[in-house]
């Protein structure tokens, strides 16, 4: 273990200012989250407020890059606060660092990659040497999705001076904590400006915390990103959208074997409360914000709350104070997946008291987006396709929800491609009526939100190139349910690509469905029943390294039966209180989420766990 490890014994927990100011955040909105969490959220463990990308830019709105955006920079070519929203730190973080430090917070920045294009454009000189930005940069290497830097060639005289001098002046700010992005995807193409910054870190003498982005780091460079970095992004951008959360488990999964005391595979930010520049609140519903929570504890990924904590709720609050989740995440071991049978998963870890937990979760969804259900399906190809739209026109029902799919062709979120629903309209003996104008009853889309009539940043919607006037933006993957209104049944719509495609590569990129639930006249089905609670979820003790009683078979969990009474299973019957009964192996079961005993159990335990919901239990053998 190096030194820098020690910097990270814990998964960091903190703030972090992308997912409720964007680019935008200022020193006074800082100086709030810091005043809350100091007074609200300290006492738990919360300690990092990270001022995220594009603090440098003046003008900066939004969640959007401009192309040529003024920046601030120094007579060396390094980054500076903007004034305008940074009006104490003009020459740097250092009075905002000592504000947060006085309160017994640690401050983090964002950092791009490479050297700012206008410290090229200038051609300005570098601290430390006699190179000049033209010197070291790469214009050829550039970031797919901002436009302010050029990637640094390291093999170029002055290349680490430049490392040098920015993480020295991050050093003398005060700064704990850099989220370097742009870095970890593709991981191998930056392997050497990831030592560069490790080695400029190092040179300060002073500990900073170093996180890299964006995700998915490749789990080729697991022993590569334990060596440089104290964490590291294990997915994209993670927001409050179910199928990326889904994602999530399998990534965490896979990435179990490489955590360590100071380097943690990190699932990314928390989206809950209020979100999107004071717009909206998490689009996760209790259960799945739950699930999301408890994930991330018994996996140990590092806890970063996304939202506006001077507009905390109560719910938000309860799950960032939870003192037993925020332990599992801090101080377990032997954190594992147990099995994912089908979306009912399990994991597994041991407190610091030597106690066992367990966390069940159900990421099956409630409506399966079965082939039974769907009504029409077009996939749309890159290549010569690249413009490539569908027309649909289908039947629909007064009274039931149609679901509008735009996914990567595979039922996933593969390809992140822009997909428009061109004017989706019921027809039907009330005449038209256009899904813009209806309330929805549900709407996701992979980044940011769903955008009716104009495409984000206020551009001109298009569809297959050409301008449209009403339509519907989304991100594969996306899901929009609305219910029909009476006096219509079908729907008509285009649906296409929102433009180019890239890279043009041959094959499916992305398809448009559309989904219709169960009616009483049509052929899918006849009227669903009510809906179910959720699905029980099984674990056997011999899975947990429990002893395992005589004639029970030890391996790996057994599928469960879902939806059937627990009684009728024996799964979950309290044993005797008989101490001199046959012996079986009996462990008390405490709810953690809602602290319940919830009695002693011998061989198995059970428990119906919400849809896209989570349980977490603590689990206690009693003596022989």
């Amino acid at each position: 273990m190096s030194a820098f490890h020690g910097w990270a014994p814990k998964p960091p927990m903190g703030w972090n200012s992308w997912d409720c100011f964007a680019t935008t955040v200022t020193e006074r909105q800082v100086m709030a989250q810091a005043d809350y969490m100091a007074t609200h959220l300290a006492r738990w463990g919360w300690q990092y407020i990270v001022v995220d990308i594009q603090w440098y830019e003046p003008g900066a709105t939004g969640f959007a890059y401009r192309e040529g955006a003024e920046v601030a920079l120094d007579a060396y070519g390094r980054l500076l606060p903007a004034a305008n929203r940074f009006p104490s730190c003009a020459a740097g973080f250092a009075p905002l660092a000592d504000y947060l430090h006085r309160l017994g917070l640690k401050f983090g920045v964002h950092l791009l990659r490479g050297i700012p294009r206008a410290a090229v454009a200038a051609n300005l000189p570098i601290l430390g040497s006699t190179s000049h930005a033209r010197d070291i940069a790469n214009p050829e290497d550039t970031c797919p999705w901002n436009p302010d830097m050029y990637g640094v060639d390291m093999s170029k005289p002055g290349a680490q001076a430049y490392y040098d001098s920015v993480f020295a002046s991050f050093a003398e700010w005060g700064v704990d904590y850099v989220k370097v992005d742009d870095i970890s995807r593709p991981y191998h193409a930056h392997r050497a400006e990831v030592e560069a910054i490790r080695r400029a870190i190092d040179a300060t003498g002073r500990p900073m915390v170093l996180s890299l982005s964006p995700g998915a780091t490749a789990l080729s460079a697991a022993d590569h990103v334990q060596r440089h970095a104290n964490l590291w992004r294990i997915s994209d951008d993670f927001w409050d959208n179910w199928d990326v959360l889904r994602e999530q488990f399998a990534l965490l999964a896979a990435w179990s074997s490489a955590r360590g005391t100071g380097r943690w595979p990190d699932a990314d930010m928390l989206p809950f409360g209020v979100l999107d520049l004071g717009r909206r609140r998490s689009r996760f519903t209790p259960d799945e914000q739950r699930t999301v929570m408890t994930l991330w504890a018994i996996a140990r990924s590092p806890l970063m709350h996304g939202g506006d904590m001077t507009q905390m709720d109560d719910f938000t609050l309860s799950l960032l104070t939870q003192p037993e989740v925020i332990a599992l995440d801090q101080d377990s071991r032997d954190n594992r997946p147990l099995f994912d049978d089908d979306g009912l998963i399990a994991w597994a870890a041991t407190g610091a008291s030597g106690d066992t937990y367990l966390a069940l979760f159900n990421a099956r969804d409630r409506h399966p987006l079965s082939a039974e259900r769907r009504v029409f399906d077009a996939v749309l190809e890159g290549g010569a396709h690249a413009f490539q739209t569908a027309l649909l026109d289908v039947a629909v029902e007064a009274g039931t929800i149609i679901e509008l799919v735009a996914d990567d062709g595979k039922g996933g979120n593969g390809g992140h491609h822009a997909v428009v629903w061109g004017d989706p309209v019921l027809m039907g003996p009330a005449g038209e009526l256009s899904l813009l104008d209806l309330p929805w009853e549900h709407a996701s889309s992979r980044w940011g939100s769903v955008t009716r009539y104009r495409a984000p940043g206020e551009r001109q919607l298009l569809l297959g190139g050409r301008p449209l006037d009403r339509g519907v933006l989304v991100h594969t993957k996306s899901v929009i349910g609305v219910r029909v209104p009476p006096g219509y049944d079908r729907l008509v719509c285009e649906c296409g690509f929102e433009g180019s495609v890239l890279p043009l590569a041959a094959g499916p990129l992305a398809r448009c469905a559309v989904y219709r639930e169960a009616g009483v006249r049509d052929g899918i089905g006849e009227t669903p029943h009510p809906p179910l609670a959720g699905a029980i979820v099984t674990v056997p003790f011999a899975a947990l390294g429990f002893e395992p009683p005589d004639g029970v078979t030890t391996g790996a969990a057994a599928p469960c039966r879902e939806n059937q009474d627990l009684e009728e299973q024996g799964l979950e019957k309290q044993v005797s209180d008989d101490p001199t009964s046959a012996s079986p192996r009996r462990v008390s079961v405490r709810d953690v989420w809602t602290g319940e005993d919830l009695g002693v159990f011998e061989k198995v335990f059970s428990r119906t766990v919400p849809w896209h919901g989570a349980g977490l239990f603590c689990l206690r053998p009693q003596p022989r």
